[in-house]
């Protein structure tokens, strides 16, 4: 009997490595497969050739957050029409991107082999998360993969539109303030020192004003190189701090407890994880396992303990409302909502529309605060640049009055 070398993925998406007696490749194979083992590589003594397989597996390309919103919808639209199989190559096929149809490829190569879709995901871990994998897998116990695959589908898209916000919401105000910088930047590096040396041989003592910032003008111009240096070594301290968790906790907290933030921060999760929650349990999916899964996608270091704590509540025997009532971070709203839904067994339905509504308050916040922050951004900048301009003015005025005199 040999002895074959194998580098495989587990069904939750772990390297395996390892050695496995059999009489020829082929039943060594078939004892992986029943172990439900994906095989990477299977070799007769060749370890070092399958750690280099296994490590190229693992820099394969993976889906995007979008390329993966896409493949959803069109599977659950597929899957209603056509068998499994014939639905992932005809996605691999009319793909435009090589990446994607490796992915698609070999999930599908997955489920010809016998394996369920799940399983076959799960051999590419970096491109389907293990919550999306959790209801795939839900689906397929239940024989309803083409009713999950919709409400997923229909998850996902949602996720999407919110993440759109976000960064539409962050990118530009971002944006206007960082072109006010530079232009302010420039007119003090550039432009008021070429008009404050006409004012050298006046012999006159200048306004206050022109005299501050001539000053600050003359250290930006000497100095900007050690300011910025100093702000790139700032953000690289600050990046490797972040990676402490002691520090990272604090500064979670510090943004939770900011007036507007921390609300904004809070709903947006509480929405998030609303929304995933109600399609878990309408999809039959058990209520610990959702909550395990979506507390491991939590940012926030404060809520992801506060989920944390949920999961250990309900595990002890507490319901769902009182766990989120005695974390102490989540909206009212989805706390009163959350314990209607067990009350009348339609905690599904009143999640998602716990969901819809922090979801509406947090479009109508970036509206109002992007209408807001538009002129403030402008005022702001008008301001500094007529303070720069009245500095250059005063002592040609001054001058102009000795003159008359």
């Amino acid at each position: 009997m040999a002895e074959y070398d194998y580098v495989a993925i587990d069904p939750v998406g772990k390297d395996r490595k390892g050695s496995i007696k059999a009489d020829s490749i082929d039943e060594a194979r078939a004892k992986l497969d029943a172990r439900k083992l994906f095989i990477v590589a299977l070799e007769p003594g060749a370890v070092e050739s399958a750690r280099s397989r296994a490590n190229l597996s693992l820099r394969s390309p993976r889906l995007s957050a979008k390329e993966l919103t896409l493949f959803t919808r069109q599977l659950a639209t597929l899957t209603q029409v056509s068998p499994l199989e014939e639905s992932l190559r005809t996605i691999g096929r009319q793909s435009e991107q090589d990446h994607v149809r490796a992915v698609v490829g070999k999930v599908h190569s997955g489920v010809m082999e016998g394996r369920r879709l799940a399983d076959a995901l799960g051999a590419e871990p970096k491109s389907f998360p293990p919550l999306y994998r959790a209801m795939i897998s839900a689906g397929e116990s239940s024989g309803s993969l083409p009713t999950i695959m919709e409400r997923l589908s229909d998850l996902m898209e949602r996720q999407a539109l919110m993440r759109s916000k976000v960064l539409t919401a962050i990118a530009y105000p971002s944006v206007l303030a960082t072109f006010a910088v530079f232009v302010v930047a420039a007119l003090m590096i550039f432009v008021v020192p070429k008009v404050v040396e006409q004012f050298d041989t006046v012999g006159q003592e200048l306004p206050l004003l022109t005299r501050m910032v001539m000053g600050l003008s003359a250290f930006l111009a000497a100095y900007w190189w050690l300011l910025l240096i100093a702000m790139v070594l700032g953000g690289v301290a600050f990046w490797r701090a972040l990676k402490n968790e002691r520090f990272r906790y604090r500064f979670d907290a510090t943004l939770l407890g900011l007036p507007v933030l921390g609300k904004l921060i809070r709903d947006l999760h509480a929405a998030r994880m609303a929304r995933t929650l109600s399609t878990m349990v309408a999809s039959r999916l058990p209520l610990m396992e959702g909550l395990t899964l979506t507390a491991n996608t939590v940012h926030n270091r404060v809520l992801r303990r506060a989920s944390d704590e949920i999961v250990e509540a309900i595990r002890g025997g507490g319901s769902l409302s009182a766990a989120l009532r005695r974390a102490g971070v989540f909206p009212p709203l989805l706390v009163y909502l959350a314990a209607s839904g067990e009350s009348a067994g339609r905690l599904d339905t009143m999640l998602e529309r716990a969901a819809d509504y922090l979801e509406r308050e947090f479009d109508s916040f970036t509206s109002t605060a992007l209408a807001m922050l538009e002129p403030i951004i402008i005022i702001l900048m008008g301001g500094i640049v007529a303070v720069i301009i009245l500095s250059i003015l005063l002592p040609i005025l001054q001058l102009q009055s000795l003159t008359g005199a």
